[in-house]
């Protein structure tokens, strides 16, 4: 995480999904934020064109989940993909390294989607069948997790952001970043002052309003409200004016940790 970012984005888990199209991400996704935002549908093309952005709650911690559009596109249905860990997926960590560094895999977490599919069989069943999927599990240091994304059970999210948590302990307490996303979140800063000033008329009308009709701790609190409201749409459109583009893969934000979905598919997941 970096030392600069504002108080009240502290507590804020920034994920963002990447992954091969027809594994899920959309849907973790949704079952992440515990709604229906991201248009998920079987399908070998990918529905996602642009970065999506939608913010949640999970136990009281905040969450923004960023769905991408398909790293690689895939022939094969989602029914056929459940049993097949290709070079694509392996290939993915080197992708995350090539992009974020070296440290990129200290900060990855392997996401299993469509655990149902498992049915009588367990997860370590499941990979042990797989040396490389094993290796790719060892190399984001043997951690892993697994999403049903048919229930809405809020046990899976919660365990998720748990496992997070531990990862950010393990980690020193800080999350991933590295130069490129510094880079980002300076221009993504300086958009989002350029924006304040830009609203900084129609933002003291509205705070004349209001000291015209309310005192004491009523006032203070409305101000307060209005001012990390102002702050909170100027980072959305600042961060939506801000978009790092590579093959592949669009990122917007500009702090990440990491995580890797699968499952019986194989996604990724940032975290920050």
């Amino acid at each position: 995480r970096m030392k600069d970012t504002k108080q009240h984005d502290d507590d804020e888990i920034r994920i963002i999904l990447i992954g091969k199209t027809g594994n899920g991400k959309s849907a973790s996704g949704n079952t992440l934020l515990q709604r229906e935002v991201f248009i998920s549908r079987c399908t070998p093309r990918s529905v996602t064109s642009e970065c999506e952005k939608a913010k949640g709650m999970v136990n009281g911690r905040r969450i923004a989940v960023i769905d991408t559009p398909g790293i690689y596109d895939t022939k094969y249905k989602e029914y056929e993909v459940l049993d097949r860990f290709t070079e694509e997926e392996q290939k993915t960590v080197e992708l995350l390294q090539k992009v974020f560094g070296d440290k990129a895999a200290d900060y990855s977490m392997v996401l299993f989607t469509n655990g149902d599919q498992l049915q009588n069989t367990t997860i370590e069943e499941f990979t042990s069948q797989c040396p490389k999927l094993t290796h790719l599990i060892a190399s984001c240091n043997g951690r892993y997790h697994v999403f049903n994304n048919r229930d809405n059970n809020i046990r899976q999210v919660s365990q998720l952001v748990n496992k997070i948590e531990r990862m950010v302990i393990t980690n020193g307490g800080g999350y991933y970043t590295n130069e490129m996303f510094r880079e980002a979140e300076r221009a993504i800063e300086e958009q989002k002052e350029k924006i304040l000033k830009a609203s900084e008329e129609q933002k003291r009308r509205k705070e004349e309003i209001l000291r015209a009709k309310l005192k004491g701790d009523e006032l203070d609190a409305k101000l307060k409200w209005l001012d990390e409201e102002y702050e909170r749409k100027a980072r959305e459109k600042a961060e939506k004016k801000n978009k790092f583009i590579y093959p592949g893969m669009i990122l917007t934000s500009a702090e990440v940790g990491l995580a890797i979905g699968g499952g019986c598919s194989c996604n990724l997941l940032f975290f920050s």
